[in-house]
């Protein structure tokens, strides 16, 4: 396992769109695995691969529920709206106030390639949404309505 480098905000490669993972091999599971301890080291609560420069479908993402790895991920359903504040590892020092849903419901593989369903809910739903924006070449500045710079504490 290893870090890898997080790409930052003016890379090309955070608003290329992302291709199917099609191989569920070691070398994923050798990926998933980097991508995990990349997140844990910069203390982020998601990761997707084009942040690390990667155009494939998968996001990681520790939440209060847990660890998560989604590999072609769809949201299939979403309900309600919450508004909040949001940051990420590839746009230091700002966050933004962004409208996500309350609740997705996202269907996915597992790094065995089996289909799954999950249901997202509160802040999990925010990073589920956030992350899976950055699939698609979204960052969330693009739908903030408002952007901030960090003070440092």
């Amino acid at each position: 396992m290893a870090l890898r480098t997080i790409v930052q905000e003016g890379d090309a490669v955070l608003r290329k769109k992302t291709f199917a993972v099609e191989v569920f091999d070691a070398k994923l599971h050798e990926l998933l695995d980097d991508m995990k301890d990349t997140m844990q080291h910069a203390e982020g609560a998601g990761l997707a691969a084009p942040q690390i420069g990667i155009l494939r479908k998968i996001v990681v993402i520790q939440v209060e529920e847990g660890y998560f790895e989604l590999i072609n991920p769809k949201i299939i359903e979403s309900t309600g709206e919450q508004v909040g504040p949001e940051g990420c590892l590839s746009i230091q020092g700002k966050y933004g106030i962004v409208a996500r849903p309350q609740s997705v419901k996202v269907e996915y593989q597992d790094r065995y390639a089996k289909v799954q369903q999950l249901t997202a809910v509160d802040f999990f739903a925010r990073a589920v949404c956030h992350e899976l924006d950055h699939l698609d070449g979204i960052l969330y500045i693009d739908k903030a309505t408002e952007l901030r710079i960090e003070r440092k504490r």
